[in-house]
């Protein structure tokens, strides 16, 4: 391929054409030296539906460990020693006063996580308080909640109270799915972004590269979101935790990394495109290229690991030249 291909490519997308399977995997296996032909393709994309626009997210870790779940890359499940704080849920109070340092601080959007299967009364109901509270104080300001699969009727109740949006993410493609997770399937997972979509709530979908997954795998769940319309896509970079079944993987190399970024632009190039959790440790020289692809980031950490503090992020995207969203 040359740089006029992938250009004509980001054009096609740009008016509505939709990847093959076969030219999404020619994304990954493109050679080293196409990168930059790839990068500049890709920030066509983004520039077209977002401009130089940037949000920043913080995450809530609202309830830590103890979660039945034997997902492999976590170290929140009760199965595995990882030697992680754990505590049970926060207040209300609690979760409203950390939307407000969040928002204070430059946030867009506010997620609130809870390490469980799925919520309980209480924790639906702590929940939706907050929302309720944080939604009257910042009427302009996103929610989202993070609360593991959904039953029947739950997803209404999170509308209701102010969460504009649900993050359930796929992981994986559907074929590598039992072998990250066995207490629930990656279907067990779609349903529950369908009940939230259902119920009139954005979806925040995405997953974690680097699990030992095949880059066949990458691209199918790259063309389930395209398919699912998402909102958003968190686009995850294992950082293997001690104690976790996948703790002895190595880090996703950086030009992979950014390739990876890339077949999300092209497949999916209306939606914001986070990059997330790993980011900090796979990105050192190519740093500065992952916001021209991507169009948010998460900042003040993760849920059991550190990140930027928020104001260096700021600091930094203001310096190149983005216009961060508040």
């Amino acid at each position: 391929m040359n740089k006029n291909y992938w250009l004509s490519l980001s054009k096609q997308v740009i008016n509505g054409y939709r990847l093959s399977k076969e030219e999404a995997l020619s994304i990954l296996t493109s050679p080293d030296n196409e990168i930059e032909y790839l990068l500049e393709a890709a920030e066509e994309i983004r520039y077209h539906f977002f401009g130089n626009k940037v949000r920043i997210h913080v995450l809530k870790n609202a309830k830590s460990g103890k979660c039945p779940e034997d997902c492999k890359f976590c170290s929140q499940s009760i199965r595995f020693n990882t030697a992680i704080p754990t505590y049970d849920l926060e207040t209300i109070e609690e979760i409203v006063s950390s939307a407000e340092k969040a928002y204070e601080n430059g946030a867009y959007t506010y997620c609130i996580v809870t390490a469980t299967r799925g919520p309980n009364t209480k924790v639906l109901q702590t929940v939706t308080k907050a929302a309720e509270i944080i939604k009257q104080k910042y009427p302009t300001k996103k929610i989202c909640a993070s609360l593991g699969l959904l039953k029947e009727g739950q997803a209404e109740k999170l509308k209701e109270s102010g969460v504009d949006r649900y993050n359930h993410n796929l992981e994986s493609s559907e074929s590598f799915y039992s072998n990250v997770c066995t207490t629930h399937s990656w279907q067990d997972r779609l349903k529950t972004v369908l009940r939230a979509k259902k119920a009139g709530l954005e979806i925040c979908c995405g997953g974690i590269i680097g699990m030992g997954e095949e880059i066949v795998d990458r691209v199918y769940l790259a063309l389930s979101l395209s398919k699912l319309n998402v909102e958003s896509i968190p686009v995850n970079f294992l950082d293997p935790r001690p104690g976790t079944p996948l703790d002895t993987l190595p880090l996703v190399e950086e030009e992979v990394a950014l390739k990876t970024l890339i077949l999300f632009r092209f497949t999916n190039p209306k939606a914001d495109i986070r990059a997330s959790a790993g980011r900090e440790k796979v990105f050192n020289k190519r740093r500065t290229d992952i916001i021209k692809v991507a169009t948010s980031i998460f900042s003040s950490g993760y849920l059991t690991t550190c990140g930027n503090p928020i104001e260096k992020d700021i600091d930094n995207l203001t310096k190149s030249g983005f216009e961060i969203v508040v």
